[in-house]
């Protein structure tokens, strides 16, 4: 198993659904904060050791690229673009940014979701099953309350904004290079690949059951935003 010092944070879509911000900027600069959020994932992964990282860009990159030629960051903290087309699918650029990094094991994620993941306890566990990837799984909560419900159609009572019961693609990922041959040039990512990957045993499911959030709507950002400014914000693991 190689080992697991590079991220891959996917910056290249072009953020339809929330398009009150993203018909000027990409979506991986939409600000929580007064911060980008791409600068928010960057920070889940080096406050946790992670000190290399590859930015798949595509939608507006010339202002990822920007963005991060004028960020000071640490001394020992490489952040880099690669230009991965315009329309490329989640899958192309994730194989131009595996074949970019020359035969080493990766993380990789979106550039919009936040966790107050354990990074260690993830990589550890992908060391330990020996597949070719690892993809984080959580379980969202529901958007509203439920109402619970007697076999008369009396209402029993509410739960407020539960979980839901399956899980989902989190967005963590840790792949080996063998991966890549799964994964085509015009590929959907989380389609024929993930898929293919799992019919033959080589995906496997972190559980993630604490704080997870993806930016996908303008709400979304409102809420990041409210939680972030309550001083509550839970991703938050760095000083």
């Amino acid at each position: 198993m190689g080992q697991l010092a590079d991220v891959v944070i996917l910056c290249g879509g072009r953020g339809t659904r929330l398009q009150e911000h993203t018909k000027s900027i990409p979506k991986p600069l939409v600000e929580i904060g007064g911060e980008p959020i791409v600068w928010h994932v960057i920070q889940i992964y080096a406050a946790q050791g992670f000190r290399s990282f590859m930015l798949c860009t595509g939608y507006k990159g010339e202002l990822i690229e920007e963005y991060v030629a004028s960020r000071s960051w640490p001394d020992d903290v490489e952040v880099r673009c690669l230009d991965t087309g315009l329309d490329t699918p989640t899958g192309g650029r994730m194989r131009l940014a595996g074949l970019a990094l020359v035969g080493r094991a990766f993380c990789a994620t979106y550039s919009d979701g936040v966790a107050d993941i354990d990074l260690r306890a993830l990589t550890d566990y992908h060391t330990e099953h020996g597949g070719l990837s690892t993809m984080t799984v959580v379980q969202p909560e529901l958007q509203f309350g439920v109402a619970e419900l007697n076999g008369d159609g009396r209402v029993r009572g509410f739960q407020e904004k539960p979980r839901v019961e399956h899980w989902i693609n989190g967005g963590f990922f840790c792949f080996e290079p063998g991966a890549l041959d799964y994964i085509g040039a015009e590929s959907v990512l989380e389609r024929d690949p993930l898929e293919r990957l799992a019919a033959d045993g080589q995906l496997h499911a972190f559980r993630h059951e604490g704080f997870w959030e993806c930016m996908d709507t303008y709400k979304d950002s409102v809420l990041l935003n409210d939680v972030w400014s309550a001083g509550t914000a839970p991703w938050k693991i760095w000083s």
